[in-house]
């Protein structure tokens, strides 16, 4: 009997109000823990007491292999200390790292999910020694088109940023390396989601969608104004760079064809070690190549697409028309150049 009358008092205690009394302290809990105590110093057994910090090429290199985080944060952080590495060299000065070391590294944020990741990206980019980009249009142009047929629309607007950027620094290289005329314009065409007739192209012919509604046509801008640069660059004779090399060479003519090339793979369009090329991978070095390619499988989708799109009017009429004004003029001197 007792010890039953005992808990039930010990139970009946926890819901007692206590009372508190003037002057007195309040008791303390069960769980109390005393932290009035001082230290002067922490130890952390995993402390590194290294008085040698990491050199500035061991912390490029650690950054570079940061490009690989899972956090987006850090992937930008990683790539404004590039950037600013770059920039912050001597003039003159060799990259910190070899251009076929940074690349292989840069190139697949082109696809990453996150806008400020891929915006640092091209910040990175056009700091690049544009001699060194030449010779790897083709590893460009792998991205790039994923980039152009991706489902995401920031994606595709972003690599139309990086594709303007190459047509800027490496426009002849882009256009006559293998694939860099037939693929890339396919791209172009599905992009926009104008059919192809010519090659059969059965894929949908309803409208291309280019993100939320109110950006759509700054995208389509975008697009048509990267297509005009690179159709001028692809069917476009520069006349003037001849006509200043003629003069200086006076009167000696056509020096230029004589000379070594300047290009690392100069032998490149004979393919005498690489496998078979189809049409699509051919190399079309010649301005006349290009037009005639161009003529043939792609001349009459670009006119329908371009006139149904300059029937919009305004800014995006206006891309249109500057397009089709490119592609009329340069296929006219071409001719006329034949004759």
């Amino acid at each position: 009997m007792g010890s039953s009358v005992k808990k039930k008092r010990d139970k009946k205690k926890d819901f007692q109000k206590q009372k508190l009394k003037v002057g007195k302290a309040r008791p303390q809990a069960a769980n109390f823990t005393d932290t009035s105590f001082k230290s002067k110093a922490i130890v952390l057994s995993t402390q590194s007491l290294n008085i040698n910090a990491p050199s500035l090429s061991d912390q490029f290199s650690h950054h570079l292999a940061l490009l690989a985080s899972r956090s987006d944060s850090q992937r930008k952080e990683s790539l404004s200390y590039l950037t600013a590495r770059i920039v912050s060299r001597p003039v003159g000065s060799p990259l910190q790292q070899p251009i076929s070391i940074l690349v292989p590294k840069l190139l697949p944020l082109s696809l990453d999910g996150s806008n400020g990741v891929r915006n640092q990206l091209l910040k990175l980019l056009r700091i690049l020694p544009p001699g060194d980009v030449e010779d790897l249009v083709e590893k460009f142009l792998l991205y790039v088109r994923a980039g152009m047929t991706h489902l995401a629309a920031d994606i595709r607007s972003s690599s139309m940023d990086i594709l303007g950027w190459l047509l800027e620094v490496a426009g002849e290289a882009l256009v006559s390396c293998a694939g860099g005329w037939v693929k890339t314009l396919r791209c172009f065409l599905a992009m926009l989601g104008w059919p192809n007739e010519e090659i059969n192209e059965s894929w949908s012919t309803n409208k291309a969608s280019f993100g939320k509604a109110g950006s759509e046509g700054k995208i389509l801008v975008k697009i048509l104004h990267t297509l005009g640069l690179f159709l001028s660059i692809g069917i476009t004779e520069s006349e003037a760079t001849e006509h200043v090399q003629a003069a200086n060479t006076f009167p000696l003519s056509h020096v230029q064809y004589h000379m070594l090339s300047r290009r690392s793979n100069p032998y490149a369009p004979l393919n005498l070690f690489g496998s078979h090329r189809d049409e699509d991978n051919e190399m079309y070095e010649q301005c006349e190549e290009r037009s005639k390619v161009l003529s043939s499988k792609f001349l009459k989708a670009l006119e329908r697409g371009l006139e149904s799109t300059r029937q919009e009017g305004g800014e995006i009429g206006r891309a249109a028309a500057g397009v089709t004004k490119i592609i009329t003029q340069s296929l006219k001197d071409l001719e006329v150049d034949a004759t």
